[in-house]
């Protein structure tokens, strides 16, 4: 070998690709990105006794009533980021209105957990069957959310084999019912946005377990290997640092075969197993942000999902408190977008508005300068900021999201960033793009 041509060679690629085949099948594996597909901005919580088919709609009325005789468009004046022109401040009220109509809850967990309590063994079983057959009436009828299921009793030991029962009944039920009448349903006879909640994890045993009962849960269902996964709550400090000093997120994520899909935080209950004074119980107390940091760092570039909790804190008082209550439920929700959790929990039909007038905002406020940024660097205009690849894969995630959600038409896209809808994507994940791509040539996904 001349030195004109190197010195390292073939022989050494060889020697590095045996070296680091671990770690090659570890971020192939481990860390495939974010498949960028819909994510819910929010997970409504209703007690399962109080579920029933036309719940959804009956939420939009009540969210439509609760902004009064002014209606959300004086609503969105009174929250909207401050120097926002009025044009678009009644953009996003008309668009939000629309929402409340039409979709006002993207994302359904029907509870027997804290919602419904403890009632007997054979009052629960009558609900988990009675749940099914109403979210398959729903289904059946498009009245039932895109994202739905249940969130049953955690695997502790004195409510273990209550949640497993309930999970049980729910699902084989459900399976029947979409069977029987296949309308709305996917193949297997669940709802396509199946979501199933686990709470209260603190060891990586609990969520094997989980993971275990799926399984067992899909052979005898007649389902296929992997259709049921399940989101993880984190509500107790053993997630953050166990008996080892060492989190059980990661082990969690990386220790269930892909079955996690997504991560939540669960304000109350974290905050009440660290001892914080209820008065002080909150999305933003320094612990939460400490717990929800360590949640992100752990779940980055695994594709799961992550979303912040609630605030119990409903406007559902006189005028003062409402407008207190917006307010306050308007910025918590801006500022969890802000820090990257694009989802988060609704306990009532009052805050839906501030829940979809705050989304909108955090994304029509940054869309045209993020649009200008993304059509320089993708038709590479010479401009005053130069974007490097990954702040265009942030900028195009970003409108990406915003799309997704409604915030932003494709038309508006095309209009100011010069891109359609796959080229935007391409450019915001372009791992799953050329997965999503391999696959229609016969390839496998990267």
């Amino acid at each position: 070998m001349s030195p004109e041509d190197g010195v390292l060679g073939a022989a050494f690629d060889a020697v590095a690709a045996q070296r680091l085949a671990g770690t090659d099948a570890l971020l192939e594996h481990s860390y495939p990105g974010d498949t960028g597909t819909r994510q819910p901005v929010h997970t409504v919580y209703v007690p399962a006794d109080a579920f029933h088919p036309d719940l959804p709609r009956q939420w939009g009325r009540r969210a439509l009533e609760a902004a009064g005789g002014t209606g959300v468009r004086a609503l969105a004046a009174a929250v909207a980021p401050a120097g926002l022109d009025e044009v678009l401040v009644d953009r996003v009220a008309g668009a939000v209105e629309h929402k409340l109509a039409a979709e006002p809850i993207e994302d359904l967990r029907i509870d027997f957990e804290d919602g419904f309590g403890d009632r007997g063994d054979e009052e629960e079983d009558q609900y988990a069957r009675r749940v099914s057959r109403d979210l398959a009436l729903a289904v059946r009828n498009g009245a039932a959310p895109p994202f739905v299921g249940i969130r049953f009793k955690c695997f502790e030991a004195s409510t273990r084999a209550r949640g497993l029962r309930t999970l049980d009944l729910f699902l084989t039920t459900l399976v029947r019912e979409g069977r029987l009448r296949e309308s709305g349903h996917s193949e297997d006879g669940l709802p396509r946005g199946l979501v199933l909640t686990l709470p209260k994890v603190s060891t990586l045993e609990q969520a094997q377990v989980m993971v275990e009962a799926c399984g067992r849960l899909e052979q005898g269902l007649g389902l296929p290997d992997g259709r049921l996964r399940f989101e993880v709550q984190m509500e107790t400090a053993p997630m953050l640092m166990g008996p080892d000093g060492r989190s059980a997120i990661g082990p969690i994520v990386h220790g269930t075969g892909g079955r996690v899909e997504a991560l939540h935080y669960g304000t109350y209950d974290y905050s009440d197993s660290l001892q914080i004074a209820a008065e002080y119980q909150s999305m933003e107390h320094p612990a939460a942000d400490h717990a929800k940091a360590v949640m992100q760092v752990a779940v980055a570039g695994t594709g799961v999902r992550l979303s912040d909790g609630s605030t119990n804190v409903l406007p559902t008082g006189d005028e003062q408190q409402r407008r207190a209550a917006w307010a306050l439920h308007a910025r918590l929700v801006r500022r969890s977008l802000e820090r990257g959790f694009y989802q988060g929990w609704d306990l009532h039909p009052a805050q839906l508005p501030t829940r979809f007038l705050a989304t909108y905002f955090f994304y029509r406020q940054g869309f045209d300068a993020a649009a200008r940024r993304l059509r320089n660097y993708a038709h590479r205009v010479e401009s005053e900021i130069m974007d490097e690849p990954a702040t265009a894969r942030a900028l195009a995630r970003f409108v990406h999201r915003g799309v997704l959600c409604g915030a932003v038409t494709e038309a508006e896209l095309e209009d100011a960033a010069g891109l359609d809808g796959r080229a935007l994507f391409a450019l915001a994940h372009p791992k799953a793009a050329a997965g999503s791509a391999a696959s229609t040539t016969g390839g496998s996904r990267a």
